[in-house]
């Protein structure tokens, strides 16, 4: 079998990795910093998101798939991946203000920890029959 929901949303989330690293490349040369955040807050905020994002997507991305693999229902696959990518989506708006809304940042990071949860929890279940089968 060969996933068909995970790959559409994976790529999503690439292009959105893709804006997120372009934020960084701007505000690198804004501010004229190769490296770190020289202290610029706004620099330090936009690395910590896209840095964020590339700690928890792939994980998540890999066990959705395998989610997929092991035939869990459509419905679920593709809720997991949209809480995915609206996680990610409020996370990087709450963290990349200065005024950031500690309430939709729990938000933001409960939905990426609800995906990763649930899906790490269906595979270790669907896995774990094949397992004892």
């Amino acid at each position: 079998m060969i996933p068909t929901i995970v790959p559409f949303y994976a790529a999503v989330l690439g292009l959105i990795f893709i804006f997120l690293s372009a934020r960084v490349i701007v505000a690198r040369r804004q501010f004229r910093i190769r490296l770190g955040s020289g202290g610029q807050e706004p620099l330090e905020r936009r690395i910590r998101v896209q840095g964020n994002f590339a700690e928890y997507v792939p994980l998540t991305i890999i066990l959705l798939t395998f989610l997929e693999l092991y035939g869990a229902a459509r419905w679920l696959i593709h809720a997991l991946c949209i809480a995915l990518i609206l996680g990610r989506c409020l996370h990087a708006y709450c963290v990349s203000r200065t005024d950031e809304d500690i309430r939709q940042r729990r938000a933001a990071m409960g939905l990426t920890f609800g995906a990763l949860a649930i899906a790490a929890i269906g595979v270790v279940f669907y896995s774990g029959q094949r397992l004892l089968g």
